[in-house]
């Protein structure tokens, strides 16, 4: 295996890791019922959704940085 074998699996790993923490977030937009602002009055910020947003940044930042590294070719070697 080379080094861009490598880097591509991790790229993809963290691309469906991605979509899968997307996907467990919760819903930001109550639909009709955040009209009125009850909405708001018992949301808390627990620890969970902290933590699921900080996991979710940090794959953001790995998956846009191993994009940019995979296509700019900066791990094939010039011939």
């Amino acid at each position: 295996m080379t080094l861009t074998n490598i880097v591509e699996i991790i790229w993809a790993i963290s691309g469906i890791g991605l979509i899968v923490l997307v996907l467990l977030h919760s819903p930001k937009g109550d639909g009709l019922g955040g009209l009125g602002g009850q909405a708001q009055l018992f949301t808390s910020t627990k620890s969970a959704e902290i933590t699921l947003n900080r996991v979710t940044w940090t794959l953001v930042a790995v998956f846009l940085g191993l994009t940019v590294v995979l296509s700019a070719g900066w791990l094939t070697t010039p011939q």
